[in-house]
């Protein structure tokens, strides 16, 4: 004898199984996160920040080789013929204030740390400022300043740029 027939699945074992709640799908990122896959490598577009590196290395090239010329100078292996300590006292303070600056700045570019950029930035305005404000003690040379402005607005640039693929 037949009984009567119900959509339940144990009263009815041909019918499908229907879920007893359905999947709701919320916006909670908790609960839609991708699981992570440790041997797929993370494909991140940094071309700006690969770039600002780049630009980074090669400041520190050039400030590693400005606070090498500036300490072969303070050393007399190079400059003026009749030595260091014959100059005026302002050459020699800015002398070695590039110096020293010149080579930290390379070492924190170099590393791209915050703090090289800093030291960098400070170093190129101050060597602007002495050209500027101090003709009198490298000779006021128009084309350090515009060289050093170049370089100043192209790593602006290229931080602005870099901060805008990294909006976090």
């Amino acid at each position: 004898m037949v009984g009567p027939v119900s959509d339940t699945p144990a009263a009815n074992p041909a019918a499908p199984a229907k879920p007893a709640s359905p999947i709701k799908t919320t916006n909670d990122p908790v609960r839609s996160m991708e699981p992570v896959h440790a041997d797929e490598p993370e494909i991140h577009e940094a071309r700006w920040t690969g770039r600002l590196v780049i630009f980074l290395r090669v400041m520190a090239v050039l400030s590693m080789a400005k606070g090498l010329y500036h300490w072969a100078i303070v050393c007399g292996i190079s400059g003026p013929p009749d030595g260091f300590e014959y100059q005026p006292t302002p050459w020699q303070t800015a002398t070695v204030f590039f110096a020293v600056i010149d080579l930290v700045a390379a070492v924190g570019l170099w590393l791209a740390a915050a703090w090289g950029a800093v030291v960098w930035l400070t170093a190129c305005v101050s060597m602007a400022a002495v050209e500027v404000f101090f003709p009198q003690v490298y000779g006021g040379r128009l084309m350090i300043v515009a060289v050093e402005g170049v370089l100043l607005f192209a790593y602006l640039a290229l931080a602005i740029q870099s901060a805008r693929e990294h909006p976090n």
